[in-house]
């Protein structure tokens, strides 16, 4: 698992960041699903083919992240199984993958099911169709949502659906293959309105990732109603959008407002001197000279001649 997998990994398995995230995708904000009503869950795929014999070699997936939501509607408890999968490159087989993982997990609960049945042996009066497959008629299946975060300032070009994976026009073909959706959060297609849904950090990463590109746009954000970020949010941010957020020493967190401040003066720096030093090669310059013409304040020559 490489550096960025394991940042958002770490950082996504957080509850109030997952229900964070689930609540603005269900719910447009709400603060319906509580972190307290979600449970890990091992997020190995593991599937036994079907048939008494055993036939074939099981099947085996990592997802990022799965949890499993109790939560009551209506005084009844709805249960749900939430997985999150996080990208910081487009996967253009999302669709697959995705579909895959979750085609997994309803087969892990029939088979579960089946178990169930046999351990109980509670055959008596069922019919064959019953018995064969273990899974009873009155049994039923936990939904399965996977929510992907594109942890990116670029745009997700890949395919949202299986059915754009395809080469195929025909209505009538595509009317018998049934579709599949995968749900996105993308930092780019999200508007600031859209951004002031979430209630966790998870608004300031999505926020600083989307303009990392934008220095006007970012400064804007980070002088605005910008919180203060632990370690594992700047983890996030410096292997995503390859900034250099430094958490003070002894502190837990870093206001982002002034990193971000350092940072441009430090970026600022790094192009005068760029600059300088080009002058000084190609018109044979000194330092001073160099400064002079660029207009450099006297205050910071001697700083900047000692980098030269």
């Amino acid at each position: 698992m490489g550096r960025k997998d394991t940042v958002t990994k770490t950082y996504m398995e957080q509850n109030n960041i997952f229900a964070d995230a689930f609540n603005y995708y269900i719910f447009g904000g709400q603060q319906v699903i509580r972190p307290d009503h979600l449970k890990e869950l091992d997020t190995t795929e593991m599937v036994v083919p079907y048939g008494s014999d055993g036939a074939g070699e099981p099947e085996q997936k990592y997802r990022d992240v799965m949890k499993s939501l109790t939560a009551m509607q209506d005084e009844n408890a709805a249960y749900l199984l939430l997985g999150i999968e996080n990208q910081s490159d487009v996967n253009y087989a999302m669709p697959v993958k995705n579909l895959v993982y979750d085609v997994m997990h309803y087969a892990k609960q029939v088979q579960e099911a089946a178990n169930s049945h046999r351990r109980a042996k509670d055959y008596k009066g069922r019919g064959k169709g019953e018995f064969l497959s273990g899974f009873y008629k009155e049994d039923k299946l936990i939904p399965v949502v996977t929510l992907v975060i594109f942890f990116s300032p670029d745009e997700w070009d890949g395919p949202t659906s299986l059915h754009e994976m395809m080469n195929v026009k025909e209505e009538r073909i595509l009317s018998l293959v049934p579709d599949y959706q995968i749900h996105l959060i993308a930092p780019a297609e999200l508007a600031d309105e859209e951004l002031k849904k979430f209630h966790s950090s998870l608004r300031e990463v999505l926020g600083f990732i989307k303009y990392a590109n934008d220095m006007e746009k970012m400064d804007r954000i980070v002088h605005g109603d910008f919180q203060k970020l632990r370690r594992e949010e700047i983890d996030v941010l410096n292997q995503c959008v390859n900034v250099k957020l430094k958490l003070p020493e002894g502190e837990e967190t870093i206001d982002v407002c002034k990193a971000w401040e350092d940072m441009r003066r430090e970026a600022e720096e790094r192009t005068l001197l760029q600059n300088l030093s080009n002058m000084m090669k190609e018109l044979n310059l000194s330092a001073e000279q160099a400064m002079v013409i660029l207009k450099v304040p006297e205050a910071e020559r001697s700083k900047l001649s000692a980098k030269l």
